[in-house]
C-alpha cells in the first residue's frame, strides 16, 4: 500500500537534494516521488513477500555476477528518472554502459539514472492498477524491460517499450531478451 503525503515546501516541490535529505532524515520511510512532484510513502511488505523479492533479486544478482554485465539494487536503491519522478524498483539492473554516464558521486544519492531492467513485486497491500501506471512510467523513461510480478494471480506482466504488456503465467519462463542475455527465470521454481 502506497499513501500520498503532502508537505509543505517551497516552489510547491522537494527539489533533489531536499527529497534526499529528507530520505536521509527519515531512514525507515520507503519514499518515492512521482512525475508531479507528489510523495509517496510505501508501506512495508509481509514478511512472504519479502521472501519472494529477495529470490527474485538473488537470482538476478547471480546471473550478474556470472556475466558482470552491470549492477543490481534492490527497493533501497532510488533513482531519478528523466521526467523527474524518484522511483525505487523492489530489482533494477543497471549496464555498465549506463552507469558510465555517472558521477561517483551522484551514485551516492538517487542518481539521474533510468536501469536497463526493473522488477516490481505486487505485494498483499498491493493496488495493481497503481503498479501497472508505474511500470508503463518506467518504459516511458527508458526502461528496457520491465517485469510486474503478481503472486495472487500467479502471473508476470511483461512490459518492453513499443509493445502491449505480455501475461505470462508463473509456469512459463520468463526471458531477460537482449536486455539480461542469457537470463531466464520460472517463477512456479521459486516456491517452497
Amino acid at each position: 500500500m502506497i499513501l500520498p503525503i503532502n508537505l509543505p515546501v517551497q516552489e510547491g516541490r522537494f527539489s533533489d537534494d531536499e527529497l534526499f535529505a529528507f530520505c536521509q532524515m527519515n531512514p525507515k520511510l520507503r519514499v518515492e516521488r512521482d512525475a508531479d512532484g507528489q510523495i509517496y510513502i510505501n508501506m512495508p511488505t509481509g514478511i512472504e513477500s519479502s521472501f519472494r523479492n529477495f529470490d527474485i533479486g538473488m537470482e538476478v544478482g547471480l546471473w550478474n555476477r556470472q556475466t558482470k554485465l552491470g549492477r543490481v539494487s534492490d527497493s533501497n536503491g532510488g533513482y531519478t528518472l528523466p521526467d523527474s519522478s524518484m522511483r525505487a524498483p523492489d530489482v533494477a539492473w543497471v549496464s555498465h554502459e549506463r552507469l558510465a554516464a555517472v558521477s561517483a558521486s551522484e551514485l551516492k544519492k538517487f542518481a539521474h539514472l533510468c536501469p536497463d531492467f526493473v522488477i516490481e513485486l505486487a505485494s498483499e497491500s498491493d493496488e495493481l492498477t497503481h503498479l501497472k501506471k508505474k511500470m508503463g512510467k518506467y518504459i516511458d523513461n527508458g526502461v528496457r524491460l520491465g517485469w510486474l510480478v503478481d503472486p495472487s494471480g500467479q502471473e508476470t506482466i511483461v512490459y518492453r517499450p513499443d509493445c502491449e504488456p505480455e501475461t505470462k503465467p508463473f509456469y512459463d519462463e520468463l526471458s531477460g531478451e537482449g536486455v539480461l542475455p542469457g537470463f531466464t527465470l520460472r517463477l512456479v521454481d521459486l516456491r517452497d
